[in-house]
């Protein structure tokens, strides 16, 4: 889960209502400048100083974490001596070459690093997070809006640990919660056993072209219903009449679903340039891809029935064509065309039926 921390230095008269959101939404920390401000605050927040202009202000131990900036504040491993129930951190504010090394220097020695880039690229927020690759502390950058805390939760794939944002009004605090949690867990992927397959005639299936190269053993998860689908393999692996499209899932049938943002589930149809998808490893490791294309066209279809350990069934229709491939345990590849009964494919059982692609506590028969 990455770090929100909530910036009410500037805040105006909506500053208790932010607040109070921000407790509300689980927020980690609150950053202010003035100790009082964090007097009240209960033990669920991280409280978090960084103090306005020259100078520390009195009742720093207010404070869970003191951010400083060693030319005006002191060394924070000094500073951390003299305090021992605050921890302290370093702000840097990088704009040239040698505040970056400061920055990549901080990030590599500071429990906690701050980061202000003035400069619209992303390319130093990277190369500090490379400095930073084996380091314990946090990393913290300092950003504009949600849309901007969205791309630093993804930059080098990792991210940074969190972020600072400066509220503009009460409802930013709920927003940028929403978007750190977005970020998708690993998945407890199971071993489900084929119990036919069938030829289905022609239909209309996708094919789902990403922006990101997929790894050997990853791809989409897909299925008929919503409660069961089938890791179905990335065109990572070599084909005998045509070059590898390491960017694409051979999905299946436009009616399936897939797994996208924040838990909830698409249509395969229902994608389109610009969506996010869900990529899963053979592990259940998983990470948000974008989709670059679609292309739904009429090919033929095999139908795969396959149950899972607790006797749930899972169904999947995809392109009936040999090239076409699932994944199996440990990554394996595994042709649709050449399952028989009893194979062994992986797959996910969503917890809960959907309504709209949101998980929902309502009866629903699928079949």
């Amino acid at each position: 889960m990455k770090l929100c921390w909530l910036d009410i230095r500037g805040a105006d008269a909506a500053k208790k209502a932010i607040v109070e959101e921000a407790l509300h939404q689980r927020v980690d920390g609150i950053v202010a400048a003035d100790p009082t401000d964090l007097a009240a605050l209960p033990p669920t927040v991280t409280k978090v100083l960084l103090p306005n202009g020259s100078g520390l202000p009195k009742n720093i131990e207010t404070a869970d974490v003191v951010v400083v900036d060693p030319a005006t504040h002191g060394d924070p491993a000094m500073l951390a001596r003299q305090y021992p129930t605050v921890q302290f951190g370093r702000f840097v504010e990088i704009t040239d070459a040698s505040s970056l090394e400061l920055a990549c220097q901080a990030a590599r020695t500071e429990k906690w690093s701050v980061l202000l880039f003035r400069d619209p690229t992303k390319i130093p927020l990277e190369i500090v997070l490379a400095a930073a690759d084996r380091a314990n502390g946090s990393i913290v950058t300092v950003v504009e809006d949600v849309e901007e805390a969205e791309i630093v939760f993804g930059v080098l794939e990792r991210g940074s640990d969190g972020v600072m944002m400066a509220p503009r009004r009460v409802g930013d605090a709920t927003t940028l919660k929403a978007a750190a949690e977005t970020q998708v867990g690993d998945l407890a992927l199971v071993e489900l056993e084929v119990l036919q397959t069938t030829h289905v005639g022609m239909g209309e299936r996708a094919c789902v072209d990403t922006c990101t190269h997929f790894r050997e053993d990853e791809g989409l998860l897909v299925g008929s219903h919503s409660t069961g689908m089938i890791l179905c393999c990335s065109e990572t692996h070599p084909l005998p009449y045509m070059p590898t499209r390491p960017f694409r899932v051979n999905a299946g049938a436009v009616h399936s679903y897939t797994l996208s943002r924040d838990g909830h589930t698409n249509y395969l149809s229902d994608l389109q340039a610009g969506s996010r998808v869900t990529a899963v490893d053979s592990s259940g490791r998983t990470r948000l891809v974008t989709v670059g294309r679609v292309k739904i066209e009429s090919r033929p279809l095999l139908s795969i029935d396959a149950i899972a350990p607790n006797g749930k069934k899972v169904n999947l229709i995809l392109q009936d064509d040999w090239h076409v491939r699932v994944l199996g345990a440990g990554g394996v590849v595994m042709s649709c065309t050449e399952l028989t009964p009893g194979a062994k494919v992986l797959g996910y059982l969503p917890a809960r039926d959907r309504r709209a692609g949101s998980s929902t506590n309502e009866f629903c028969l699928e079949k």
